[in-house]
């Protein structure tokens, strides 16, 4: 729905400061901050990953509004010169279009999730650690007793004493998935990418539809610069998990940062942007910056009609 809000003001509009970057770009702060404290305020525990990013949007969806209204606002101001006066005041109609799926929504929204993206510490926290309903975790007592030492060694960046009583707890149960798990993040932190790998795949020996191991699998591989075995990964996990936006997004990143291959980069990444999207989940953002580093590298290439014939191929208008 489109509604019109009509302004009438004096001739010096001095009611109107939001046309000037420096405020908007101070109350983007301020609305960024509003939804990162929404967001501080979701737990992770015990919910799909889809509800928690749901939880996420409903807190940019009630910032976004006002960003839309002060951007209009903004637009009021410069279309004050021309406006017909009433009674001696300016009158001036600004449309106000509530439809969530309207470009003036839209681009409020994604400037909050972007700015979110780089200064809100628990958004992707809460993300990555969303639990789903599983039998990963460990009935013995003992393991438990040391996974959760690990852990609280984790929190000190005491990476070696974790792993210490990471394996601790996979002698007292071996088929204890997380401690896996995180026992392969530990050996990444490190360096030891060939350990992180193993560790991985112990994980995935005992459930082979872990998301989290198959997906570092890949990025351990990465880190190793053996970049077709990480495609080769990433494509292991599509198939347990097909059309997955973490598949598209690792391997477009893979080609258009590191084989130089623009194209397929270009084409992998917009599936995942799309996907994001869909789920209207902030990694959207991510994706978004990968395609602006592969947008500049088209146009020295003198390919942009290249580029623009990829995204469309994906239905994707980016700007």
């Amino acid at each position: 729905m489109i509604k019109t809000i009509t302004i009438l003001s004096a001739i010096l509009f001095s009611s109107m400061i939001f046309s000037q970057k420096s405020d908007e770009k101070k109350l983007i702060k301020e609305l960024s901050d509003n939804a990162c404290k929404c967001i501080d305020s979701i737990s992770a525990s015990n919910k799909e990953k889809s509800a928690v990013v749901n939880e996420i949007h409903d807190c940019i969806d009630k910032q976004a509004g006002v960003l839309q209204l002060s951007s209009l606002l903004s637009s009021a101001e410069k279309m004050k010169e021309n406006a017909p006066e009433v009674n001696g005041k300016k009158q001036i109609n600004i449309e106000f279009n509530t439809n969530k799926n309207s470009e003036q929504y839209r681009e409020s929204y994604n400037k909050i999730e972007r700015t979110l993206m780089n200064d809100c510490e628990h958004l992707k926290k809460i993300i990555n650690t969303a639990e789903t309903k599983d039998n990963k975790f460990s009935d013995n007592e003992d393991a438990i007793e040391y996974y959760t030492k690990a852990v609280n060694f984790s929190k000190q960046e005491d990476w070696n004493g974790a792993i210490k009583n990471y394996k601790l707890a996979l002698e007292k149960d071996p088929k204890f998935v997380y401690a896996w798990d995180n026992l392969g993040i530990c050996y990444r932190r490190i360096g030891d990418y060939d350990k992180a790998i193993d560790a991985y795949k112990k994980s995935v020996a005992i459930d082979p539809t872990g998301k989290m191991p198959l997906q570092n699998i890949a990025i351990a591989y990465i880190y190793k610069k053996e970049y077709q075995k990480a495609i080769d990964a990433y494509l292991d996990l599509d198939k347990v998990h097909p059309n997955d936006a973490e598949v598209y997004y690792g391997v477009g990143q893979i080609y258009a940062l590191h084989l130089e291959n623009n194209e397929k980069g270009l084409d992998y990444i917009s599936k995942a942007y799309k996907i994001y999207t869909q789920q209207k989940s902030p990694y959207r953002t991510d994706a978004e910056k990968i395609i602006g580093i592969i947008y500049n590298k088209m146009k020295e290439q003198n390919k942009l009609d290249k580029f623009k014939e990829i995204l469309k191929k994906n239905d994707i208008n980016f700007k």
